[in-house]
């Protein structure tokens, strides 16, 4: 697609305000909507940043299933929900298009409360199927079954167990369930141009499904070895044709592969689907390629899978100076370094190789990296099982899909003591992706677990000294926190030097106040000493360090030296300030004159903003610590310095 600076004019897109437009319009003007609705989105994200290459995808597609099927009494399901931009376009939201990701805006995933036409929200992969084979069953329940449920999941999502798992049950239910594989990047079966396309359509007429079930009716007159051998014959015949046997195996009609991008061929076959004469689990193979129609998105798929502002003609990337390295480089770094060190140390992600800063490691280490897909709970044991064998697995996972994993955590991990060392990446909130990807709960999750090291870099410095530490780490698992974003340009050490283990720091030392922070929440604790004590109270500041274990001695201290003491932590209700308040009430420090505050993420899962004013919404910034402290001190948080 050639674009230019000027705006387009989009006649067609202009007419379509319900999905019932869509659906009344002549088959031969869809393709010309798609290209209109291709050239909207690339400039919508041009401005808003986003989760372009993928939204590409599916522009042909989105159009034929909002034209074949009756939405939104039948239901799509959009796996992951980072594709859904021509959804949303095509659903009543084109005039809000530009608020994508914008503070108050259109979420960029799917969302139930924000429209009728999103009946599953997600933000994680892998749930499509199982949540449309509920919907579906709940139709069969409601004497609905002629509403049609239909999940989109994407080839990296299908390798997740949970994919699986809906199958193999979906596969033993006779439910009105329509899987579309939207495969652009496995190729599991490539197409094979108009012979491929003709099978698909054949095999997905009504006529060969009504045949298929008196077959398999008349089939069923036979003794059970003749009906077996009959199925699998059909099965084989067409999975030599088409490549659906692992599907048919769990149960579903495979149809495809077909093109996804060619509405000759997407439009029959979805028809027919449709039309099927019996509630059935289909399973629809379309291959189509990330960043569709504009050069620079299919050029560089992994650059445009979720992209800040660009130029519309070039796909010129405007990007901030930074001014200090991002967290997650200097992990990447780090480790680089310690692996040099070190042939036993190895990188393991989720399919996440550049977000988490692994591809550095790849490079440098191609043998001793693994990238296991989108399958976070077999990352945990599969670490696991390489720390049995004496090596030192980094695993890292964003804090949000570690949540994925928590019982093999706990189960193959933790009990057994094997020193698995974590990299919780996006850790705190995360801005425009919202509270899908928050990485809100680890605190809780991880420090309650007996045997853990949890630790949280203060800054970028701190962060090189937890990954040396991770390293020499060889008793017991231990993780590590850092949010995304940049670092806050403190001066770097030429090598990470190991922790001593359940130990924090003073950075400043005061008699009045004592402000313990636990993670990059420590320059604003800074900030808040600096203005307390302008106002005349004397404050100290510490830097924990470690949630698990617990620094008892530096905690006793300022309990006991201090009149006042907050914590401050990106974190849920449950984290590391339960752990000190646990320890104070045990030692009795909370009885006599100590006024504790604990300060964490509020009770609530927070809309997508810039991670600054979700920061200042949730109340964690310097000027509420002031504000906290002066409370507790019953002092009027109004009055000017001293």
């Amino acid at each position: 697609m050639e674009l230019t600076e000027d705006q387009p004019s989009t006649p067609l897109l202009d007419g379509i305000s319900s999905t019932e437009d869509l659906q009344n319009l002549p088959e031969e003007k869809l393709a010309p909507l798609a290209d209109e609705l291709r050239d909207e989105l690339i400039r919508t994200v041009s401005y808003t940043g986003g989760h372009l290459g993928a939204s590409l995808g599916v522009v042909e597609l989105t159009v034929a299933l909002h034209h074949t099927f009756k939405t939104p009494t039948d239901k799509i399901i959009w796996d992951v929900g980072h594709q859904t931009y021509p959804h949303k376009i095509l659903t009543g939201r084109r005039d809000r298009i530009r608020t994508l990701r914008q503070p108050g805006g259109l979420s960029g995933f799917t969302k139930r409360d924000e429209s009728e036409f999103d009946p599953f929200g997600a933000g994680h992969s892998s749930t499509s199927i199982s949540a449309g084979l509920g919907m579906a069953e709940a139709n069969r329940l409601s004497g609905r079954e002629d509403d049609h449920v239909v999940a989109v999941i994407g080839d990296g999502s299908m390798s997740a167990g949970m994919a699986y798992e809906a199958m193999n049950n979906a596969g033993s239910m006779d439910a009105r369930l329509t899987v579309i594989l939207n495969d652009n990047d496995m190729s599991i079966a490539p197409p094979t141009g108009a012979m491929s396309a003709y099978l698909s359509r054949l095999i997905s007429t009504k006529a060969y499904g009504t045949i298929r079930n008196a077959a398999s009716e008349l089939a069923k007159k036979f003794p059970r070895s003749v009906e077996e051998a009959a199925r699998k014959a059909e099965e084989y015949a067409r999975g030599m044709v088409t490549g659906g046997t692992l599907f048919e195996e769990l149960g579903f009609f495979y149809v495809g592969p077909i093109d996804g991008h060619n509405l000759d061929h997407l439009l029959p076959v979805l028809k027919n689907i449709r039309d099927y004469p019996t509630p059935t689990p289909i399973l629809l193979h379309v291959v189509t390629h990330k960043g569709h129609g504009y050069e620079p998105a299919e050029n560089s798929p992994d650059k445009y899978h979720g992209v800040g502002k660009f130029n519309v003609v070039t796909g010129e990337l405007h990007k901030a100076k930074a001014n200090a390295p991002s967290y997650t480089s200097v992990f990447a770094e780090s480790l680089v370094k310690e692996a040099e060190k070190d042939d036993k140390i190895l990188g393991i992600t989720a399919a996440m190789p550049a977000g988490t800063g692994l591809d550095k490691f790849a490079e440098k280490f191609p043998n001793r990296f693994y990238d296991v897909g989108i399958a976070e709970q077999h990352a945990v044991t599969f670490s696991a099982g390489l720390a049995c064998e004496g090596y030192k697995p980094f695993t890292a996972i964003y804090s949000t899909f570690l949540q994925r994993a928590y019982d093999q955590v706990v189960h193959d991990v933790v009990i057994q003591k094997l020193p698995v060392r974590f990299a919780i990446d996006r850790a705190g909130l995360v801005g425009a992706d919202g509270s899908t990807h928050a990485g809100s709960f680890d605190i809780g999750f991880l420090a309650s677990l007996p045997n853990i090291v949890l630790m949280a870099a203060g800054d970028e410095a701190e962060l090189v000294h937890m990954v040396a530490t991770a390293a020499a780490l060889d008793d017991r698992p231990s993780a590590f926190r850092y949010p995304r974003g940049e670092g806050v340009g403190v001066d770097m050490p030429e090598v990470g030097v190991p922790l001593e283990i359940g130990k924090g720091r003073i950075l400043k030392e005061g008699t009045s106040v004592a402000l313990l922070s636990f993670g990059t929440r420590l320059k604003e604790t800074l900030k808040a000493a600096e203005e307390l004590t302008a106002r005349g109270l004397s404050t100290t500041v510490a830097d924990a360090r470690f949630a698990k274990p617990l620094d008892h001695d530096m905690v006793k201290r300022l309990a006991t030296n201090h009149e006042v003491l907050v914590t401050v932590e990106e974190g849920a209700i449950g984290g590391f300030a339960t752990q000190v308040v646990h320890y104070l009430a045990g030692e009795g420090l909370l009885d006599g004159h100590l006024k504790f505050r604990p300060m964490v993420l509020p009770d609530i899962f927070q809309a997508h903003d810039n991670p600054d004013v979700q920061y200042k919404t949730a109340g964690l910034t310097g000027a509420d610590i002031v504000t906290t402290v002066l409370t507790a001190l019953g002092r009027d948080t109004q009055t000017q310095r001293a």
